[in-house]
Order: C-alpha cells, then sequence, then structure tokens
C-alpha cells in the first residue's frame, strides 16, 4: 500500500509559504465576501468561523457544508489530482467543476470526491474542461502566495471547454453547515447544506429556459493527472421521475471502498439520460459498468429554484434511500440549513471564550470547527455499517461507526482534546477502533477509511488511543475484545520491520526504510501497549512492553547527541547529517522528519532520556540548539517538513510535543516562551493559515490545546504539561453538567510568561495536571507576566511525571 512517504516522493516539493495574511486582508485581495451572516448565526459562535482557513497553501482543508463529524461533506471541487487537491478544493484555483458529497479534510494523500454533481444550461458536456483563474488565465502568483498549480502541466489551459464553471469569488461565501457560490458560466447560484448522513443543494438559474443537472459517477481523486480515478461495479438506476439511485467501488487510496447514493429532485425531470464510457444509453433506465454518468433535465429551470437532497450509505442504495428519507424528509432548504448552523452552535459551544481580541476568536473557532470534522460517521440511520472485512454489520442499539482516523496525527492532540469536550462521544470513536481490529484482515487500524485499512504512515497508534481512553477512565470499550489482536502485533507480527524490532531492539537502516522513525513510534506504542496489557491483567506482558519502550536508546548516539541511522551489524551509518533524509539514496531513515526532530520523538521516558544527554542543561541547549538551527532543509526533503522554526518543523506532526520537553529539565518558562511564539506565528484565519497540512484535525487541536494553556505531551499519561495560555477567560463543557473554566489575568502581547497557577483557588505549583482533575470541571488560573518565573515548575516535584514518575 501507498504510504504518504511514497506518494510525497512523487509530488512537487514546495516550500511553506511564509505570509500569512489577515482574513480581511487576504479576501479582500481574493475579491471574497467576508461570511454570511443572518439571525441565525448573529451572536453565535459560528460567526468566528472562517472555513476557508486551510484552503490556500497546504492545509489542504475544504470550505463546503457538513456537521460536527458528519458522513457528508458536501463542498465543490476546483481539481481532483496533484497534492494539493487533496481536499478536492484550493482557493488558488479559478473554477469549479461541481459539487460532490465526501471530502478529505488537510490530509497529506487524496481520495474521496464522490457523486459530483454540476448544474447547467445549454448542450450536456460530459468532460469538466482544464482549470483557470478567473480571467481565463494562469498566474504564478495568487493573493499573493505562490500557486502551486502553476506547476501542472496543464496550466495554459482555460475552463469553459467542459462542465466546469468559472466562479464570481465575491459571491463565495459559508459558515459551518452552508456554502455558497454563483457559477459565472451559467450564471447559477448554487447554495449547500447538510446534514449527517445527506446533502442539500439548492440552485437558482438565473437564465430563462431548460436546464440540466449533470452526475459524474466517474470522478474522484487520483494522483496522476492523465490517469482518471479507478473505477469498478458503478451502477446507476432511475427510479420514477424524479429519483435515481446508484453505487460504485473506488480504487484509490482507500482501494475498494464502497458508495451508494439515492437523489432525488424537488420537481420531475423531464429526461433522464444515462451514458455509459461517454455514450449515451437511450432510454434505458438503468446501467452498470466502470465509467457512468447521468443528465436529468428540467423544463424552465429558471422558474424557481431546483433542490436536490442526495443520502449516502457505504451498504447499499437502500441504505442511502433510508438515510434521505430519514434525515431531509422535506423540501424545506432553510429548516435544514438552520439545523446545521445550531449543531455547529451547540458543538462549538462547548468551549466559550470570553474577552479575546476578534483575530484571536477567529482563529481559534476556525481551528476548534476542523477538530470537530473527523473521524467521520459510518454507520446508518438503521445502525448498519460496512466493516473493514468488507461485510456488513449491525450495531447494537444507541451505538455508532466512524471512519476517517488520521492516527499517526492525531493521537498527539486531536484526541486529548476530544476527551475533554466530547467526552459521550469518545466510547463510539474508540470501540469503533476495537471492532476495526477484529474485523480486518489488517490488525489494529493504521490509517483506516471508509473500511479500508489504507496503511499508511508508521506505528499503529490506535494502541494509544486505546490506552489513553483506558486511563482517562472511559468506559463502553472492550478493551479486553481488542487485547489478543494488538497483542499479536506487538509480540509476533512481522509487520514493518517489528521482527528487527524485537531480535536487535531497532530497526537497522540497511534493512528497513524509515528505520529511525519507526523504532521511536514502536518504543511509543510498546509504551501504550503495556498499559492496554495492564488493563486486561496480562501483567508478565506489560513488564516485557514497558522495558521495550525503551529501545529508542538503542539509536541514541552519545557523541553526537542525535537519534542517529544503524546498521543491522550495529555500526552507525554514514554518512550522516542531521539536517538530511537519511544514508543513503536508496530509502529515506526518518518519516517525514530528519535528524533534530526525529531526536526529541520521545513523549513517555523523558528522565531516563535526559539523562543520555548528559542532563537537565544539556537537554535544554540541545531544544535550544533545534529553536535556534540553520532552517535549511536538503533538496530531497518532503513538503510535509513544513513551518520551520530553527529546526523545528511545527508544519509536520513529529514536532508538535517538542516545545513542551523543557517542562521535563526544570525549563517551564522556555516552554512559555517558545509556545506563545508558535501560537501567534503559525496560525491565522486565512487560507494559508495552517503551517502543514490540516491533517483530520491535529494542527488545529494543537492550537485550541495550547491556547487553553493545556498540552498532551504522553497521552496515555492522562496528564497535561502547562503551556502558555493565549485566552483570558475559557469556560469548557467536560460532561455531566461540569465545567471547567481557564482564566489568566493580565495576559496579552508580550505577556507569555507564567507567573503562578491556582486550581480552584489554591496554589498549584506543578507545571502539569491530571485529566481527572480537569474533567471534574472547576476554576485553573493562570497569572501572567513580561518576565518569566523560573521557580516554576523547576523543582523536581513540580515536573511532570514520565514513565510513572517524575523527575527523580
Amino acid at each position: 500500500m501507498v504510504t504518504r512517504r511514497q506518494f510525497l516522493q512523487g509530488a512537487a516539493s514546495l516550500a511553506l509559504l511564509g505570509s500569512r495574511p489577515g482574513r480581511s486582508s487576504a479576501f479582500a485581495a481574493a475579491g471574497r465576501a467576508a461570511p454570511a451572516t443572518d439571525a441565525a448565526t448573529a451572536g453565535g459562535w459560528t460567526r468566528h468561523v472562517d472555513v476557508f482557513t486551510g484552503t490556500g497553501g497546504h492545509g489542504h482543508t475544504y470550505p463546503g457544508a457538513s456537521l460536527p463529524f458528519g458522513m457528508v461533506q458536501l463542498s465543490p471541487d476546483t481539481h481532483e489530482s496533484g497534492w494539493d487537491a487533496a481536499s478536492g478544493y484550493h482557493q488558488g484555483d479559478g473554477s469549479i467543476m461541481g459539487f460532490s458529497h465526501t471530502h478529505l479534510s488537510g490530509t497529506g494523500i487524496g481520495d474521496m470526491l464522490d457523486v459530483l454533481l454540476m448544474p447547467a444550461q445549454g448542450p450536456v458536456l460530459l468532460q469538466p474542461g482544464r482549470r483557470g483563474l478567473p480571467d481565463g488565465n494562469f498566474h504564478s502568483k495568487y493573493d499573493g502566495v505562490p500557486n502551486p498549480r502553476a506547476l501542472l502541466p496543464d496550466n495554459h489551459a482555460q475552463p469553459g471547454r467542459g462542465y466546469r464553471s468559472r466562479y464570481d469569488q465575491a459571491s463565495e461565501q459559508a459558515q459551518p453547515g452552508y456554502y455558497r457560490v454563483r457559477l459565472s458560466d451559467h450564471d447559477i447560484l448554487a447554495e449547500l447544506t447538510a446534514t449527517l448522513r445527506a446533502g442539500l443543494h439548492r440552485y437558482t438559474f438565473a437564465r430563462k429556459g431548460a436546464g440540466h443537472l449533470l452526475l459524474d459517477l466517474a470522478h474522484g481523486y487520483h494522483t496522476d493527472p492523465a490517469q482518471p480515478a479507478k473505477i469498478t461495479d458503478a451502477e446507476l438506476r432511475v427510479v420514477g421521475d424524479d429519483t435515481l439511485v446508484g453505487g460504485r467501488r473506488v480504487h484509490a487510496w482507500a482501494d475498494g471502498r464502497h458508495v451508494y447514493f439515492a437523489l432525488k429532485l424537488s420537481r420531475p425531470f423531464t429526461r433522464a439520460e444515462l451514458y455509459s464510457d461517454d455514450q449515451p444509453l437511450h432510454g434505458a433506465k438503468q446501467a452498470k459498468g466502470a465509467h457512468l454518468k447521468a443528465a436529468l433535465h428540467v423544463a424552465d429551470a429558471g422558474s424557481a429554484p431546483l433542490l436536490v437532497k442526495v443520502g449516502l450509505s457505504a451498504v447499499d442504495t437502500d441504505g442511502a434511500l433510508r438515510n434521505l428519507d430519514t434525515e431531509i424528509p422535506g423540501w424545506d432548504f432553510e429548516q435544514v440549513r438552520h439545523a446545521a448552523t445550531a449543531s455547529w452552535e451547540r458543538e462549538l459551544g462547548r468551549i466559550r471564550v470570553q474577552d479575546a481580541p476578534a483575530p484571536v476568536l477567529k482563529t481559534f473557532y476556525s481551528a476548534l470547527y476542523h477538530t470537530l470534522l473527523a473521524p467521520t460517521l459510518f454507520s446508518d440511520v438503521d445502525g448498519r455499517y460496512r466493516g473493514m472485512d468488507q461485510a456488513v454489520h449491525q450495531l447494537p442499539q444507541g451505538r455508532h461507526n466512524y471512519s476517517t482516523y488520521s492516527l499517526w496525527d492525531t493521537y498527539r492532540a486531536q484526541h486529548p482534546l476530544l476527551t475533554l469536550v466530547q467526552p459521550e462521544r469518545v466510547p463510539d470513536l474508540v470501540d469503533g477502533l476495537v471492532r476495526m481490529a477484529v474485523e480486518s484482515p489488517d490488525g489494529p487500524p493504521v490509517w483506516p477509511l471508509q473500511g479500508i485499512e489504507t496503511g499508511c504512515m508508521i506505528g499503529y497508534h490506535s494502541a494509544v488511543v486505546l490506552a489513553e481512553a483506558h486511563a482517562k477512565g472511559f468506559k463502553s470499550i472492550d478493551y479486553a475484545r481488542a487485547w489478543p489482536v494488538f497483542r499479536k502485533r506487538a509480540m509476533d507480527d512481522d509487520y514493518r520491520g517489528l521482527s528487527y524490532y524485537r531480535k536487535l531492539g531497532y530497526l537497522p537502516s540497511d534493512k528497513e526504510a524509515e528505520a529511525v522513525s519507526k523504532t521511536l513510534e514502536y518504543a511509543y506504542d510498546d509504551w501504550a501497549m503495556a498499559h492496554l496489557a495492564e488493563a486486561v491483567g496480562a501483567h508478565d506482558d506489560a513488564k516485557t512492553l514497558r522495558q521495550r519502550s525503551r529501545n529508542y536508546r538503542h539509536l541514541f548516539d552519545a557523541k553526537s547527541a542525535f537519534m542517529r541511522p544503524r546498521g543491522s551489524d550495529g555500526a552507525w551509518l554514514q554518512p550522516f547529517d542531521p539536517r538530511g533524509m537519511g544514508h543513503s539514496k536508496q530509502w529515506r531513515d526518518f518519516t517525514e522528519s530528519n535528524a533534530w526532530q526525529a531526536t526529541f520523538l520521545n513523549q513517555h521516558d523523558l528522565y531516563e532520556y535526559i539523562r543520555l544527554f548528559g542532563g537537565d542543561a544539556a537537554f535544554v541547549a540541545k531544544l535550544d540548539g533545534l529553536f535556534e538551527a540553520d532552517p535549511t532543509l536538503p533538496a530531497d526533503a518532503p513538503a510535509d517538513i513544513a513551518g520551520m522554526v530553527g529546526q523545528y518543523a511545527h508544519g509536520n506532526e513529529p514536532s508538535h510535543h517538542v516545545a513542551y520537553l523543557y517542562a521535563y529539565a526544570g525549563a517551564h518558562h522556555k516552554t512559555q516562551a517558545r509556545v506563545r511564539m508558535l501560537l501567534e506565528g503559525m496560525y491565522a484565519a486565512a487560507p494559508d493559515g495552517i503551517a502543514g497540512n490540516e491533517d483530520c484535525g491535529q494542527m488545529s487541536a494543537w492550537y485550541v490545546m495550547s491556547a487553553l494553556g493545556l498540552y498532551a505531551v504522553d497521552p496515555v499519561s492522562a496528564h497535561y504539561v502547562f503551556g502558555s495560555p493565549l485566552l483570558a477567560h475559557a469556560e469548557i463543557d467536560v460532561g455531566r453538567g461540569r465545567v471547567l473554566t481557564v482564566r489568566s489575568r493580565g495576559n496579552g502581547p508580550g505577556r507569555p510568561y507564567i507567573q503562578s497557577v491556582a486550581w480552584n483557588g489554591r496554589p498549584w505549583t506543578k507545571s502539569w495536571i491530571g485529566h481527572a482533575e480537569l474533567a471534574r470541571g472547576g476554576t485553573l488560573e493562570f497569572v501572567m507576566g513580561a518576565t518569566p518565573n523560573q521557580r516554576f515548575g523547576t523543582a523536581p516535584a513540580d515536573r511532570p511525571p514520565s514513565f510513572g514518575s517524575a523527575a527523580a
């Protein structure tokens, strides 16, 4: 299976965009209006969300309509191939192919873009044509930002030769759960909203005459612009004079996933024409093949808005129709839109921020919004779902199944955030991983997407999510059922170098690609597995796994104080450049990182690790060296290594805990300074306001947690290290009617340093706090200042626990 590393080797290596214009300046330059507001959103939390955050640069987000954790992500597609089309949309493109119903949020590989619809008038055009900017040209810069599209070979083609349309960017508006745009080539206003499992379109035709709705069931993401998406088992069936149902299997990143749909029009179509391989099937009411399309014709399209509702299912067309009829029984667009807004208000309102500047509010709530888009619902209203074995299963009453777990990324901050702000959803999210492990022929989930294991990225960090949930006391999760599958992976499977890891204590770089990163991540998975072993009473296994979690020591070179590639004979491999990707051109020694970043990939055993460096002072000096190093990267560095501060790379997840490591060496004031710098410098509510790929909420979750002053360096430990809270006042619903209030007095620009902390009115000298305390509710108060209080968190007893104990 393709890994993200392999995918990126074939993509253009693009530098991180340096500019981060403010929301107003960016949108003024683009000619785009501010997000729509009305009585439903005025005064609410959704008014602070800029859904276009991350749609430029390399954020890979989409701006369309979805509900929190919804199955449907109804959004415009501007392109369907290439790295920066991973979500189907990029604000640097100038035309829209149509509106499809599934999208990935911020991933480094693309897929989805299912069931594309496009309204039009005139002749039926079956090919999308090629993309361009609104003036018909392509620019090397757009909105003052380098346009990665200009690197693609077809960048001089103009839109208008197919069914895609240029669009009026001033008309492009969106808010959570709603999107609108005017398709200028056809003069059609398109509006989108959604429920959990269905999408609702409203098309207003400005011109008189007949119109049609094109459905392109062959449309989908593909890596190679010269090769269309691979589709099999596609089918279409016309039902009566207002309904079309169908489905397909898609062989892309998630190879062989199923998707079915049911589509209804608000008024009868005069004719339904089906196409196979772009040839009309005159009079046919159903079709099967690999390359199917349909045109649904309506008379006098401009006489009234045309509404289209589409339900999805991974089970069958009956499930799609049942989802549709249950969730959108009528045709009241505004009612569905307002229900979507209410859903977002409810979920965003679980964190209520007060007394924050407008730019901070926008950045915070745009980030919180993105943390709630995945994982995505993957079960029907009747409880059926398609499992990892491709069989159809039935859930118990009241349970839900989910998909889209970017676990290599999200175990670090997004899942810890959800344990605080979505506690009632955690059992379904985590027990779903248990079901996947049991049902899948591939074992524990790594990066599961719509019933398929993509195998993307390294480690098997579903173990971390399970261990964290258990450590935090979450019930209704079958840990015992999970254990045999996870134990087999840890103890027996010859999986991606694990046999070397068990035999040698490390992965040799002359035998296994990305061996250094894999060794370090397997060590952390061992730490999580040790916790799961204790949870099910496997105490001997727990002892073995705890000891094995210290295997990182075998790759630490005390002379250079770097993690280094080692051969199967035990020798350090040459040449070694801490900024380089590997010791040879054959493969890389690191996963989307280099030795500088990998050297700090220790989340669970910090005090033993600090001793390897020679003590606190040496460790702090090495951390300082990371942030102060020359930020230059070699030419073969993957584009994911981005958001550089020295050799610290905030745009990629292995660095996300690193600024918090100073706390373990008694230099917590340096954590405070670094975290505040990253909060203020790496995020903005703007299209290029995310330093790297959003990665299904992880980039944004780092901001949300850090703005609250908290971060889970080791999620399995069930505690949070303090950083530098950005917010003056936030109230967090932590479940069961309990509220956690976080305050920071004396805060503001240039005042990142903690002077003191109080918990429920009593002095708190520790630089960390446990999840159990926060989950009970209470008041956490920081006093901030312009100069560091170097006594705070310095005493060994006040430092965060690691490997089960505080500093010696």
